[in-house]
């Protein structure tokens, strides 16, 4: 199916490894042009390196929380392609705390990175996804829906962050839509490493499969970075123009309806 998005311009923060680089290299798979950013400017530059096509990508070292340096990004964007047509909101990160456990200044932290991860280069961008009737396609997780209490810090700003793209649905239609993607478990650099440092006998993939069944999941094993990038790619493309509001749940059946 033609998702319709050849030639359009995106912006996906988060671009140099996992859900991120996936959404990357699935946009270009699409003939978009593709915009990143990613605070570890070196694996951003190798991320990029791998992919080799300069001519339609192009990243900058920078951190979401950074207002000025997101204006900077929106801008190099514009100057370069003179649109923008989809904004993927994928940076972010979980803190294991318990509520009893953390400081404020972890609360200050991980509100700042969930909501300002996403309003900091929306704002700027929002002209010009005006402007193009574009997308917003913010990465969550269930904990947003199906809270842990190792996880209380995550699991609080999360459900505020799926609060948050609600009402963006509102109030930025019709021009614009937003839409939320609600992630269980996905094979990540994060689960390899765990894997290596259990010693297990087990393949990679037997053990993860052992991981899926612990938690419950009905597909029995983890997802993959491209199934998330081509939700991704299908919500943010014409293809999906009567969708805003919604929270998909890609989580192999785990997730619980709120």
């Amino acid at each position: 199916m033609d998702l319709e998005l050849r030639g359009r311009v995106a912006l996906v923060t988060g671009g140099s490894s996992g859900i991120g680089l996936a959404t990357v290299v699935r946009l270009l798979e699409e003939g978009m042009r593709v915009a990143t950013c990613a605070r570890d400017g070196g694996r951003l530059e190798t991320a990029l390196a791998g992919i080799g096509r300069p001519d339609v990508t192009w990243g900058r070292p920078c951190d979401v929380r950074d207002p000025v340096a997101m204006e900077g990004l929106v801008a190099g964007i514009l100057e370069r392609w003179d649109r923008l047509d989809l904004l993927v909101c994928n940076a972010g990160a979980s803190r294991m705390r318990t509520v009893a456990e953390a400081e404020a200044d972890e609360w200050r932290d991980e509100l700042e990175l969930k909501f300002f991860g996403v309003l900091n280069p929306l704002w700027p961008a929002l002209p010009a996804l005006r402007a193009s009737r574009g997308a917003v396609v913010i990465v969550n997780a269930l904990l947003a829906r199906q809270p842990e209490s190792r996880l209380g810090l995550t699991s609080a700003a999360r459900a505020g962050l799926l609060n948050l793209a609600r009402t963006l649905s509102h109030d930025l239609a019709p021009e614009v839509r937003v839409n939320s993607l609600l992630l269980g478990l996905i094979e990540s650099g994060q689960w390899r490493r765990r894997y290596r440092a259990s010693g297990s006998n087990l393949s990679e993939e037997a053990w993860l499969g052992g991981i899926a069944a612990d938690r419950g999941i009905p597909l029995g094993r983890l997802g993959r970075p491209e199934e998330v990038a081509d939700a991704i790619a299908f919500l943010g493309s014409p293809r999906a123009s009567y969708i805003t509001g919604a929270a998909l749940e890609i989580a192999g059946g785990q997730g619980r309806q709120p």
